[in-house]
């Protein structure tokens, strides 16, 4: 189900029970770009935690979310481990109110990428869901509550200003008492209209009516009574004006709440965009940054599911004949608004793919499960599946990075990568670090980083990369390679092994030239 800015504030109440009521959710984001060009962001193998993050935090400052789907899933009451998926595409837009104007960038391959799945960029721009952040909320509430509010969206000017020109053209020969009415304006826009009109107009009074905003004209004692006697109905439309700026936020803020297990695919940008945007600027430093309830399955090795490479893959492997539970494992069904799902594969729509992601999870839940338990297996409940996970849980997977996870629990689990190798270059002076991977490239990718003059280390997430190159390179005349080995091959090692040997070597001259002691 597709949700924009008009059906958004009408649909709050039913996610709030929605989500208030669920097992766990489901969630997926697609961005207006991943991955800045430039040379300094590339993410590497090599990279420790907090290097990953520092280059990943620029990409997710630059770039912004166009679409979160999440899928909510519920047990069936009176129907044994039967769940049942709503799954929502929500389509956001950052706020432009007051002093918000925010930048943000695209990435043709992005755009290239979702419009090829068919992704609708006209409700993501004309008609998103605002939201801001905390920081941004505070300021935000800080001026429309103090009456120090002013629009700065050109737009918004734009519009604003046609509405003025024309209230004060009708201002000139209309008569005390005389009204007038601004037709089709409604919601959060006649609310902002009218502040902006009492603002800018001292003689006039607005209402609020079915057809349209009524303006009327006062004198300015009628007008000094008329504003104390609505001061709270004035406040109240400020209070409104904000809650519709949140937009999102206010959902967010309400997932928060609910604490609900929170499962992704790769969700670590997602986890990192969630926080940039909806609750505070990611801090400047590698620290463990502020998330949800994260359950992050891992495939079980000793089950012998075939290497798969994407979500859909997953899920299919997980539903065919491959998978010994096909038949006993849980249930799930898709709500009524939602069967577009059941029919359709919808691959990189954001609902579709959290809807996958939920699905993944009970899946994998229940082959843990029955592992344990063996045949026959008593019926399993939910708090059952997530006791198997609990190994899982807080563990966020990265793609490229010097661990294979970041744990939000505790201390980072060590890199399960292949071992590093060293190049050592002859005869070829100047080479550089493209020029090395380029080498490489057609047998197998590495990551590539200098070490010393002639010397390269050589970093890949793929065991046979490793065995391929060894046997390749074995004899080559001008680059040698061989496994990477800390004491032997660090610069900080061979430094302290030259300081020794030259102590050891003045302390036995001096031994032998000093002679015994008299």
């Amino acid at each position: 189900m597709d949700v924009d800015a008009d059906e958004f504030e009408k649909s709050l109440p039913h996610l709030q029970e929605l989500v208030l009521g669920a097992e766990f959710v489901g969630l997926d984001i697609e961005f207006t770009g991943l991955r800045s060009n430039l040379s300094q962001q590339q993410i590497s193998l090599f990279d420790l935690p907090s290097e990953w993050y520092l280059k990943t935090r620029q990409s997710v400052q630059q770039f912004t979310i166009c679409q979160i789907g999440l899928s909510v899933f519920s047990s069936i009451e009176g129907e044994s481990n039967k769940y049942v998926a709503h799954s929502f595409n929500f389509f956001l837009f950052p706020t432009t109110f007051g002093i918000l104007d925010s930048e943000f960038s695209f990435q043709a391959s992005s755009v290239q990428f979702l419009n090829q799945y068919g992704f609708d960029y006209n409700k993501f721009l004309k008609n998103g869901i605002p939201y801001m952040n905390e920081e941004q909320e505070k300021k935000i509430k800080h001026d429309i509550l103090r009456g120090n509010w002013r629009i700065r969206s050109s737009l918004d000017k734009d519009q604003i200003k046609v509405v003025i020109d024309k209230v004060t053209r009708w201002l000139d020969p209309a008569k005390e008492g005389d009204q007038m009415t601004l037709p089709g304006i409604a919601g959060f826009r006649a609310f902002e209209i009218q502040l902006v009109l009492r603002q800018a107009l001292s003689n006039i009074w607005t209402t609020l009516h079915d057809e349209g905003v009524v303006v009327r004209k006062v004198s300015r004692q009628h007008r000094w009574y008329l504003e104390h006697a609505s001061c709270d109905q004035v406040s109240r439309w400020k209070e409104q004006l904000l809650l519709s700026a949140r937009g999102f936020s206010i959902f967010f803020q309400m997932l928060v709440k609910a604490q609900k297990p929170l499962v992704g695919h790769n969700m670590m940008v997602d986890l990192l965009h969630l926080h940039d945007k909806f609750f505070r600027p990611l801090p400047g430093t590698h620290a463990p940054v502020w998330a949800i309830c994260s359950v992050t399955p891992q495939r079980p090795q000793e089950l012998h599911f075939p290497r798969v490479t994407n979500l859909s893959d997953v899920y299919d492997v997980l539903s065919g004949d491959l998978n010994p539970t096909k038949d006993s494992g849980p249930v799930i069904v898709h709500a009524s608004q939602c069967e577009k799902y059941a029919k359709t594969k919808c691959p990189h729509e954001a609902a579709y793919d959290a809807f996958l992601c939920g699905s993944v999870l009970l899946k994998v839940a229940h082959l843990l499960l029955q592992r344990v338990h063996g045949d026959p297996m008593p019926e399993p409940s939910f708090p059952q599946y997530l006791d198997m996970l609990t190994p899982y849980v807080n563990q966020v997977n990265l793609i490229r990075a010097g661990v294979p996870k970041i744990n939000f629990s505790g201390p980072d689990y060590p890199s399960i990568r292949p071992p590093i190798l060293i190049l050592t270059v002859k005869k070829w002076p100047g080479i550089s670090e493209q020029q090395v991977y380029r080498e490489f490239q057609n047998l197998c990718k590495f990551d590539v980083r200098r070490f010393t003059g002639n010397q390269f280390l050589l970093l890949t997430n793929k065991f046979k990369d490793v065995r391929n190159v060894l046997k390749e390179y074995r004899s080559h005349p001008t680059l040698q390679v061989s496994l990477y080995r800390y004491w032997r091959h660090s610069p900080n090692v061979t430094c302290l092994l030259q300081v020794c040997s030259i102590v050891t070597t003045w302390a036995t001259l001096a031994f032998l030239l000093g002679g015994p002691c008299s």
